[in-house]
């Protein structure tokens, strides 16, 4: 009988330890398919952003054009750029990642630009080019992958009375890329740099062209570029590249440069910005989880030319990691673990009375390190887009020096005159 009791307990505590396990796995599958829910669902939000300005950017460029477009339909141009090398690592990084890797890209540019404009910043900007680019790359080994990317861009010439034949610009522009080989502890370990398939891409240059025809320029230069998801998924050490490039554009009309205005009246009292930003970032690499994010910004600004403002503010930040236990062991739930800030220098580079660059160098009053705030001062840049008379939307990446805290999507409204 006693024998009998044992097998049956024996049976019991199997099945319920069979049953535990069972729960176990079935609680860490939920978990993995949550945690990759969050992941799609942020980059789902991240790549249609990035589409709705890129499809904004193709209708302001038509909507900007169409008067133009009445009396003359040659105001397209066509730019391919072949770029080569330039690899920017830390040493045990490009030893590791990067070992025997090369670097090759290529840039299909379709810009807009008009004629004679009367626009107060096609003036003071040289008729610059607006447009839409598609690039693809390659670094010659399968743990990074084969990157591309489509980016809206501007094009803004500068010494333009140097020479008929030599012009020179410069060119700033944002997008989305796809098709890295993200890191992986089994599958990809090589890959210490990039941890997501899809990445912001941010492209700088500086070329010079040669007018070899009325119709052709050939042209060299230098582009800087940056790709990173904003610490969505780690490792986001990010990639920066400063490859040396040559290009032929193709136009059937450049333009002629309109003279610039000699006197701008600019709005002599201060501007005031309210701006509120959202996203998500993985703090710890061994834990998938991705924490929601924000900040509210305050801020004054006043034209120093119109070109650029500059400034004064507060920037508020809050941070959910601040109220998990993981994260903030027995601090969580704190206010002082999940709210920090500080005054912020405050930066903006007008392109027209729409688009516009943003900059912040702030400093933390108050900040938890275990929410990624790593550093006393932080940084921000990103692009605002006046949607509605002063109501405006934009992304921008918050950072530490060079590492990146995360990506803001952010709506704002200025209070006050801006220059139109």
């Amino acid at each position: 009988m006693n024998n009998k009791l044992v097998t049956v307990n024996l049976r019991l505590t199997f099945s319920l330890a069979k049953g535990k396990i069972e729960i176990c796995k079935q609680e860490q599958r939920f978990r993995a398919h949550i945690y990759m829910y969050r992941r799609i669902k942020a980059w789902q939000l991240v790549s249609a952003f990035i589409l709705v300005s890129l499809l904004g950017n193709v209708g302001v460029l038509f909507s900007q054009s169409r008067s133009y477009l009445k009396m003359n339909d040659r105001i397209f141009s066509v730019e391919l750029d072949v770029e080569n090398g330039g690899i920017l690592a830390a040493k045990d990084i490009k030893e590791y990642t990067f070992e025997d890797a090369y670097y090759n890209g290529i840039n299909l540019r379709l810009g807009w630009q008009k004629k004679d404009s009367l626009s107060t910043y096609d003036k003071l900007y040289n008729n610059p080019t607006y447009g839409i680019g598609l690039y693809s790359s390659t670094f010659g080994k399968n743990d990074i992958g084969n990157p591309y990317a489509i980016y809206g861009f501007i094009k803004v010439p500068f010494h333009t009375d140097f020479s008929e034949k030599w012009k020179f610009d410069y060119r700033i522009g944002l997008g989305l890329s796809g098709n890295f080989k993200p890191y992986d502890e089994q599958e990809n370990p090589l890959n210490l740099v990039i941890g997501s398939k899809n990445n912001v891409f941010i492209d700088f240059g500086i070329q010079t062209h040669y007018q070899l025809s009325e119709k052709i320029r050939l042209g060299m230069g230098l582009s800087f570029h940056h790709f990173s998801n904003g610490a969505l998924q780690l490792p986001n050490k990010g990639i920066n590249l400063i490859p040396l490039n040559v290009s032929a554009t193709y136009s059937p009309s450049f333009p002629n440069y309109t003279p610039k205005d000699s006197l701008i009246d600019l709005p002599r009292k201060w501007l005031f910005h309210i701006n509120y930003g959202a996203g998500f970032k993985q703090v710890d690499k061994n834990n998938d989880k991705l924490y929601f994010k924000s900040t509210l910004s305050l801020y004054g600004s006043k034209y120093v030319n119109p070109k650029w403002r500059m400034g004064l503010g507060v920037d508020l930040f809050y941070a959910e990691s601040g109220n998990d236990e993981l994260i903030a062991g027995d601090r969580k739930g704190k206010f002082s673990s999940m709210y920090s800030g500080g005054p912020a220098f405050y930066l903006v580079h007008v392109l027209n009375p729409r688009l516009l660059l943003n900059g912040n160098i702030g400093y933390y009053l108050h900040k938890s390190r275990f929410n990624g705030e790593i550093k006393k001062t932080f940084l921000r840049a990103g692009v605002r887009y006046y949607v509605y008379k002063n109501i405006n939307t934009g992304v921008s990446i918050k950072a530490h020096l060079g590492k990146a805290d995360y990506i803001e999507w952010v709506v704002g409204y200025t209070i006050g005159e801006r220059l139109l």
